[in-house]
């Protein structure tokens, strides 16, 4: 019977393959059930046989009390994106400036939630959300239920696969006809339904939702002996993956352009949602020779539909108060749907940009969304002006505290000074759970208002003593015991962050993530920084006046010192928990650019060695390198060096420095 077991997955497992992925049918439905009906009958029988790759898991039924977080081996990069053909020519240019004339690989940009997939020996282990590039959530139980996404590959490889997970239109459709029926919320648009859906505890409801993915990229093709992104595709759709059958090989940017065109053209007729256009230079050594910068790959960009314009009306302009006191005005909008989302509001950034686009009280208004996500007034509509609109007027008194509003000289925004200002309270708080801060789970903007208001957390030592509600957190709508439990414990588990999390949620002007990151690394322990001098800290590489001065008066205030004393008491961690450096003479203190492509090493390996042993790294050759690292085939990089007389270390003479 369990030679007959193995036998049905593998006939279901094909014949999903074959019907969702191929879009080629090979047996009926009334054979797919038969088969079905007898695999859960089985598996009933003998629960102990049960296999991560049986096809019955596609059903959903598992049930996870929070995602768990996953650190991504290869980190998770965006793209940069770029919105006009002069752009699109532009990222030509600039990979030719490096002497590559390469093919490119056109592909849609889907509008949906990417997916990192790992599989060990062909069979799927884990799926993560991208998160913020390094750190994701496993969304498996959920994964799992999407026909596309094979449970075990036809060839038996470790590998990890990403791509995108979507929700088609009539798939939407479908379920918002029911919604309705149900007196339910409808969900706006596809990109939304997908991500609200692959996010669900139940993995039941995911299943219900008939969600799809296209896989689009291999992270590491050469360890497979593929030499191309075409020849990565055509890899992983041999094993069994739903590539986009709309992908194409060009041969210039002048063809780039015309598949924007062609796209452009018929994206309304695709049975789902794109946002644009992904174009990636096709060979790996010319996507390793061009590198990376912080944030994006050099070798890949996103090409950006224009935005779609809708009319509404201004109804009234209202204020807005941030963590550091800055006075925004915000347009209410009569609620209008632009590019699938509805929009009742928009930032208007500052007085000038209101009167600059002499915007009225009344107007019919032309909204946009920036990018495709940010909703932006574009411009007045003046001819459909009445005379019974009303002039805009900068308010002169904070709209929370009633505070005299302060303009500091060569500055365009207005500032509430009041410290103590509820408004500024409650975004201050909000900044320091937020993701990139203390990454606390479960504490949104609503509910930390929410919080605020009913008195439970006034500043961010409450947020340590939370638990101290917990039954009155229970007895809240909308706020039940499981997820009173999750959140407290998401708090409690965010004593353990790293250091540069801390400094970065204390809100301190002017120091942002990376910032923090460096005096983290520098400084190891928050007092040490405390107690920091002007000169210490403006040794430090990337630390400036202005920077430094604002850490000074932060912890020269003697409220600030008495909230970081309570976070010490409460068991918040004050140290870095990153990786040491170990510093070495032929590396501390020195820049390094790597060229060319590495075979003991890869690109990130090598940067976290050079910076553990109190180097740094940089894309670029000048007269401040110290050393430039070559692998094979370098380019102008090289050549670079040679002219500067910069010193050149092969890959074996790095090996070699690092052994010693």
């Amino acid at each position: 019977m369990k030679d007959r077991m193995h036998e049905l997955i593998d006939i279901l497992n094909e014949a999903d393959y074959n019907y969702y992925t191929l879009d080629n049918p090979t047996i009926t439905d009334q054979e797919y059930d038969k088969y079905m009906r007898e695999l859960i009958e089985i598996e009933e029988e003998h629960p102990d046989w049960i296999e991560n790759d049986s096809p019955t898991h596609k059903v959903g039924g598992k049930i996870i009390d929070s995602f768990q977080k996953v650190k991504h081996k290869i980190p998770m990069m965006s793209l940069s994106d770029v919105f006009s053909e002069s752009e699109v020519y532009a990222f030509g240019k600039r990979i030719e400036k490096e002497n590559i004339h390469p093919q490119y690989v056109c592909e849609l940009k889907i509008d949906g939630l990417s997916v990192s997939l790992l599989y060990e020996k062909g069979k799927l282990v884990r799926a993560a959300t991208r998160g913020d590039g390094v750190t994701g959530e496993d969304i498996t139980h959920n994964a799992i239920t999407i026909k596309t996404i094979p449970l075990k590959l036809k060839e038996p490889v470790d590998i990890e696969v990403r791509g995108e997970i979507f929700m088609n239109k009539e798939t939407l459709a479908k379920l918002n006809e029911i919604r309705r029926q149900n007196n339910e919320p409808l969900l706006q648009n596809c990109r939304n339904a997908a991500s609200g859906s692959i996010r669900q505890l139940d993995s039941k409801v995911a299943a219900q939702r008939k969600l799809d993915v296209f896989m689009y990229h291999l992270p590491n093709p050469l360890d497979y002996g593929l030499n191309t992104h075409q020849e990565a595709l055509d890899y992983i759709k041999k094993l069994g993956f739903k590539t986009n059958p709309n992908n194409r090989l060009v041969n210039s940017i002048e063809e780039v352009l015309e598949f924007i065109e062609e796209k452009t053209a018929t994206r309304d007729s695709l049975p789902y949602d794109i946002d644009g256009i992904v174009i990636k230079v096709n060979g790996i050594k010319d996507q390793q020779k061009l590198g990376f910068t912080a944030k994006y790959p050099k070798w890949a960009t996103a090409y950006k539909f224009p935005a779609t314009q809708v009319l509404t009306k201004l109804k009234d302009i209202i204020f807005t108060v941030g963590r550091t006191g800055q006075i925004t005005p915000n347009a209410v909008l009569d609620p209008v749907i632009v590019a699938g989302s509805t929009i009742s509001r928009a930032t208007l950034h500052n007085e000038d940009y209101v009167n600059e686009k002499d915007l009225k009280i009344g107007d019919i208004v032309s909204i946009r969304k920036a990018g495709d996500v940010i909703p932006e007034v574009v411009e007045v509509i003046k001819e459909r002006r009445t005379g019974a609109e009303k002039d805009f007027e900068m308010i002169k008194t904070c709209p929370m505290c009633n505070s005299q509003l302060i303009k500091k000289e060569g500055q365009v925004d207005y500032f509430c000074p009041n410290e103590n200002c509820p408004a500024r309270s409650v975004e201050q708080l909000i900044h320091f759970v937020s993701r990139n801060a203390m990454n606390i789970d479960g504490m949104g903007d609503r509910i930390m208002e929410d919080f605020y208001n009913f008195g439970f957390i006034k500043n961010i030592t409450d947020i340590y003593h939370l638990k101290n509600h917990e039954k009155d957190l229970i007895r809240l709508e909308g706020y039940g015991e499981k997820s009173v439990s999750n959140l407290l414990e998401a708090i409690e588990n965010s004593k353990k962050n790293s250091l540069e999390r801390l400094i970065f949620a204390l809100g301190i002007s002017h120091v942002g993530e990376k910032t923090a990151k460096i005096l983290a690394t520098n400084f190891k322990d928050l007092r040490t920084l405390q107690n920091a001098t002007m000169e210490e800290l403006v040794s430090i590489s990337d630390i400036g006046d202005i920077i430094a001065k604002s850490l000074i008066d932060y912890f020269h205030d003697e409220k600030n010192l008495l909230t970081i004393d309570k976070l010490e008491e409460l068991g918040l961690n004050f140290k870095y928990l990153g990786q040491e450096v170990n510093e070495d003479e032929n590396f501390t203190e020195k820049t390094f650019v790597l060229t060319g492509s590495l075979e003991l090493f890869t690109r990130d390996e090598a940067k976290e060695i050079i910076e553990n042993l109190g180097g740094k790294t940089s894309e670029s050759v000048s007269k401040k390198t110290s050393v430039v690292i070559v692998g094979a085939n370098p380019g102008s990089k090289y050549q670079k060096a040679q002219e500067l007389g910069i010193p050149i270390w092969t890959e074996e003479e790095f090996k070699d420095k690092i052994n010693k």
